[in-house]
Parts: structure tokens; C-alpha cells; sequence
């Protein structure tokens, strides 16, 4: 006779791995659903830990998740490693942000102005000290700025550590697609089906389109930079993020469609603003061009917590392009509304009730 378990988790990507692990260490009995795990959008992802660099006007409250959670992520990331026996990736060389002309440079210093309002770490650099700490990078970089606690990790490593640690702690995977709510039956269930979360929960999360490039350095070798570089290039905003492994991700458009269809428009544009930015990156090798969809929401804020109208049921979706890095506190702070039914007061933004009427779930 099969026991019922404490938890189900929908999907089985960063976030629903990352709180099944954390569940099942806490003793629960956790079952997570999914019949492709780490498909979706981390599948995609470049893997930025970017509390700074990712700052933008408007999004205050978002800014503090995103610098709560960076910080948890070395610990994160540590006890990770211990549980799995496996490397994520988890690189603390910090970003550098460039604008590759003075209208490039103009709009990310207006940037920089609000980020270094709200107190957050970023420091303008000279075109001169940027070389200094990047040789690769082009003559024609106007300026910049360095963000030394933006991270990275590498998303798909990640997913296929947190699914070892969430295993050996007792989660059990089945490779089962949940259509309804009513079909799961668990003590709680936790939804983080990334876009999938909008037909079985009602919330506004919508699909957002972004095309990504992999390059390899020739040889296999590292890359010659080491820092995340993120800027624009003649108005095009473009990020590249070396791997020890000889990748270099490249990314991303965002756009407001739904298909996973890679155009060479956007291959061309992001290639462009690459080599404009690093001029060796025309030798590497093209190895692999993708498109996901990220889990959008009207402010682009995650939506955590209870279900208004389902009790017993929580989400966790919403992540749109900051999956990777709120990943554990996502986790931990689910993990607490489960074990002990008082939400953190860090969820009050963030709560699906945020949207107003209550949802039409399945």
C-alpha cells in the first residue's frame, strides 16, 4: 500500500528540486511530478546570480529578494555539494557591466545612478581599469562598471545535483504530467510548474521567449575572460557568461510570445553584440542555440505562498528571469510556510493574493 505523501511538488525544475530536498531533509515525505525534469526554463538559463546587476527601476521590493537570496547562495551552494557529491558550477568572479558606445554608456550609467542609490555594491570603472581586469575586452568598450557580488552558477548542473541531494534525502521523482490540481494527493501540494503553474492555479503567469546561445572556446580551453559581462551594444543588451568548461553562454532576447522556435534574427543579434563586446568570441565554436520560455508575471515578481480558495496548496512560480538566482530562498522559505503554517514576513510582496480576485484553478 503506497503512503500519502507529506508534500508533492509540481515540476521538477531549480525551485521544486530545491524544496524537495529541503523538505524531505526536514523528515516530510515529498513525491515530485514531472515527467521531463529540468526541461524547461533552467534548461535555457545562463545561470547569473545578479542581485546588482539585475536592479531595475520600479522593483524595489523584488531588489531585496534577489540580494537576500544571493547571499544565502555560497552556503546554498556548499551544503549542495556535500549532499550530492556534485560541482553546480558556482563561480564567484564577479560581473562587469559595459556600454560599448556613449548612448550605450549614457543608459547604463542611469542604471548604475538608481543601483547605487538603493546601496547595492557596483563600482564605475575607467575603459582603462576595465582592460585591466578584462584584456579580452574590445578597445571600443566606452565604460563600465564592475558588481563584484553578482555571481554565477551553472543551471544545469544545478538541477542534476539538487535531483541527487533531493533523492538521497528520501524525495521520490515520478515522471508523471499533473493536468489538475485534483489528480495530486498530498498533504500539501506545492506548485512550480513554471509556466505551467497558469492552467492549474489560474495565476497570471505568462510565457516570455528568450533565445540563448552556447560558444566553445577553441580547444577546450577556459575562456580568456573570467568575469560575467553583461552591457550593451549598440542599444543591443546582450550577456556573456564564461564556464571553466570552455562555454560561454550567450543571451538573451526577451520577447512576449509562447513558441521555442530559435530565428537567425536573433542568432545574428546576439552574435553581433557578442563580438562587439569580446572580439575573440568570433573564433569559438557555435555549439548550440536554444529558446525557453520564462514564467512571467504582471510586475515580474515570483508569486510564493498559499493558494487563495485551495487550501492545502501553495505555489512557487512566477521566477521569470530570476529563477536560478531566488532559488534558495524560494526553497527555504516554502519549506518553513510548510513545516511550521506561519509565512516569513519576506513573502508579503510576493503572495499570489497580490493580483486581487481569487483564480480559477484546475
Amino acid at each position: 500500500m503506497l503512503t500519502r505523501p507529506d508534500v508533492a511538488i509540481v515540476g521538477a525544475g531549480p525551485v521544486g528540486l530545491a524544496i524537495a530536498w529541503r523538505c524531505a531533509s526536514r523528515g516530510l515525505r515529498v513525491t515530485v511530478h514531472d515527467p521531463a525534469p529540468g526541461s524547461g526554463a533552467s534548461h535555457v538559463a545562463a545561470g547569473m546570480l545578479s542581485p546588482v546587476a539585475e536592479a531595475y527601476f520600479g522593483e524595489h521590493e523584488l531588489t531585496g529578494l534577489l540580494a537576500e537570496s544571493a547571499a544565502r547562495w555560497p552556503r546554498f551552494a556548499a551544503e549542495l555539494a556535500e549532499a550530492s557529491g556534485a560541482d553546480v558550477g558556482y563561480r564567484g568572479d564577479g560581473t562587469l557591466v559595459v556600454g560599448l558606445t556613449a548612448d550605450d554608456l549614457a543608459e547604463a550609467r542611469r542604471l548604475w545612478s538608481y543601483q547605487q542609490g538603493l546601496g547595492l555594491p557596483i563600482t564605475p570603472l575607467r575603459p582603462s581599469e576595465l582592460r585591466d581586469r578584462e584584456p579580452a575586452l574590445a578597445p571600443r568598450v566606452r565604460g563600465g562598471a564592475v558588481a563584484p557580488g553578482d555571481h554565477q552558477v551553472d543551471p544545469r548542473r544545478l538541477v542534476t545535483a539538487l535531483r541527487v541531494a533531493a533523492e538521497r534525502a528520501g524525495a521520490v521523482l515520478r515522471p508523471t504530467r499533473v493536468g489538475a490540481l485534483s489528480e495530486v494527493d498530498a498533504g500539501i501540494t506545492v506548485v512550480a510548474a513554471g509556466c505551467g503553474a497558469a492552467a492549474l492555479t489560474g495565476l497570471p503567469v505568462r510565457p516570455v521567449k528568450g533565445q540563448v546561445l552556447r560558444l566553445r572556446a577553441p580547444g577546450r580551453g577556459a575562456p580568456d575572460f573570467r568575469h560575467v559581462i553583461r552591457g550593451y551594444a549598440d542599444g543591443e543588451s546582450i550577456y556573456l557568461v564564461p564556464r571553466d568548461s570552455g562555454e560561454v553562454v550567450v543571451g538573451a532576447t526577451v520577447e512576449e510570445r509562447a513558441d521555442t522556435e530559435v530565428t537567425a534574427g536573433a542568432v545574428l543579434r546576439l552574435l553581433r553584440a557578442a563580438v562587439d563586446l569580446v572580439p575573440e568570441l568570433a573564433e569559438y565554436d557555435l555549439v548550440e542555440a536554444t529558446a525557453g520560455l520564462r514564467p512571467g508575471t504582471p510586475d515580474n515578481a515570483p508569486i510564493i505562498g498559499s493558494l487563495p480558495g485551495r487550501p492545502g496548496v501553495l505555489v512557487a512560480t512566477g521566477h521569470h528571469r530570476h529563477g536560478i538566482v531566488l532559488t534558495p530562498v524560494t526553497a527555504d522559505l516554502v519549506t518553513e510556510l510548510i513545516v511550521t503554517g506561519e509565512p516569513d514576513p519576506l513573502l508579503a510582496p510576493f503572495t499570489p493574493d497580490r493580483f486581487g480576485k481569487e483564480p480559477r484553478w484546475n
